[in-house]
């Protein structure tokens, strides 16, 4: 029997979960009717196999349940570089949000994240491709549309078998259906992507998540310690307050510009006498602060960015993992980790000066969730800022010390296209942008670019070290 009338027979017993969350009201939409099977190419088509539990499938008839776990399977033979996928289309309605999810289980595959993922395309009636909603877009053809590519859902959860994969999505308003893909692509010989049957429901529109960026353009010339180059950010603190920021991006080693010391008088614990000061500014702002100081963790100094929430606790810390020479030569220690920490807006990044000129620092903060990167730069290139921003689609927030008029980095914050959303012009300025975290960008030919990262960015040859 072929998968598709096999499906077709089993669906007597399966039927798609509905949830339901409170206070909103959501529909489910039965995907339990027959699924095809696509390949590229027919010389690397994979095999494909539609699977029922059998103890569930006992357990369904037994109890009289109408439900059984059912897997669409598609697996390579001996042969490298196989691809191919279930398709399954569905009528949705145009403008209505829907929350997509699907479970994947893998075995014998080193990089699921390429080889194993889910794909969404929007159609008409006459299943031609329709455009996004959006008026306002980054385009190369100003005043168009971007047609709707197909949409990638993100990995949500896992555990030690199974990653959930899902998001949502609002359909635009010329769609009839959609049509959803679940794809196994250049998997190693002998190995199989197990798909569960896709939950698709439609839900609410999914709320806004605004929040309001501040930089700080400042160079604390006055004063030789630590404790006057920090107070000379306070008004500016507050005059960011006064604007409702959500965050505020402070310099580079802010305690040590200009004090004539080295790093290692300047140095001090975290938490610390500085961030002690930091964190009641942040409280009575209710805002978090990114600040830029030098740590001393026992013989060892690291150039550090902390993050202070607006509960007046340090929320977490990062580690300068990119030294320059000057830094190297002054006995600075590099950090190793990438943290991104949660808040009430959404997730942030940290990252410092140097570590601009790599693209594996930005990168990396972005695959483990940033949707915001701050970072206290003393002098950088600023293509390379818009390019940080722009090839991980993120929000990036530099302070810096540099004039504005060299024409070398500014005090800014980017959008996820590269461009410049506001720039400090002067000395002692605050500079605000509001922007919405659930607001995805799309381009032309590629739609949401940010969602293609992971299921497209390369392999690289080798570990490197």
């Amino acid at each position: 029997m072929s998968a598709k009338l096999w499906l077709a027979a089993a669906s007597t017993f399966l039927v798609t979960v509905t949830t339901s969350c409170p206070n909103v009201h959501s529909q489910s939409v039965d995907l339990t009717a027959a699924w095809t099977t696509h390949s590229p190419r027919e010389e690397i088509k994979p095999i494909f196999q539609a699977e029922m539990d059998n103890e569930s499938l006992k357990t369904a008839v037994r109890d009289k349940k109408q439900t059984a776990n059912r897997y669409l399977v598609i697996k390579a033979d001996h042969r490298k570089g196989l691809a191919g996928y279930w398709q399954h289309e569905t009528s949705v309605t145009g403008g209505q949000w829907y929350e997509f999810k699907v479970d994947r289980k893998t075995t014998g595959m080193s990089l699921p994240r390429r080889s194993a993922i889910a794909r969404l395309i929007w159609v008409d009636r006459d299943g031609k491709s329709v455009l996004r909603p959006e008026p306002t877009f980054t385009s190369y053809r100003s005043g168009e549309r971007p047609r709707a590519e197909p949409d990638f859902p993100s990995e949500i959860s896992s555990d030690s078998t199974w990653t959930t994969i899902g998001g949502r999505y609002q359909a635009p308003q010329d769609a009839a259906f959609l049509r959803i893909e679940l794809h196994f692509r250049w998997g190693e010989p002998r190995s199989t992507v197990r798909w569960t049957i896709p939950q698709l429901i439609a839900v609410k529109e999914t709320p806004e998540r605004r929040v309001r960026l501040a930089t700080v353009h400042y160079q604390p010339r006055e004063g030789k310690t630590p404790k006057e180059k920090r107070e000379q950010f306070e008004p500016l603190i507050r005059r960011a307050h006064e604007q409702r920021a959500d965050l505020v991006v402070l310099p580079e080693t802010l305690t040590y510009y200009g004090t004539g010391k080295t790093f290692a008088e300047v140095a001090e614990k975290i938490p610390g006498p500085s961030t002690e000061y930091f964190a009641n500014l942040a409280k009575q702002c209710e805002m978090y602060l990114v600040v830029g100081l030098v740590e001393r963790d026992g013989h060892l100094l690291y150039n550090v960015a902390v993050l202070i929430g607006p509960d007046g606790n340090v929320v977490g810390k990062y580690r300068k993992t990119t030294l320059p020479r000057g830094e190297i030569e002054a006995g600075l220690t590099p950090g190793s980790d990438y943290p991104v920490f949660e808040t009430r807006f959404g997730k942030v990044g940290m990252m410092i000066c140097y570590d601009g000129f790599f693209p594996e620092v930005a990168r990396e903060l972005t695959h483990r969730g940033a949707e915001i990167i701050a970072w206290p730069v003393w002098g950088c290139n600023p293509l390379l800022a818009s390019a940080r921003a722009c090839e991980n689609h993120i929000y990036l927030i530099s302070s810096t010390y540099t004039e504005t008029k060299r024409n070398w980095i500014r005090s800014a914050i980017y959008g996820h296209d590269g461009s410049t959303l506001v720039a400090a012009e002067e000395f002692g300025s605050v500079v605000v942008t509001e922007v919405d975290l659930a607001k995805p960008t799309y381009w032309h030919s590629l739609g949401d670019f940010q969602s293609q990262i992971q299921p497209h960015r390369p392999l690289l040859p080798s570990p490197t070290p």
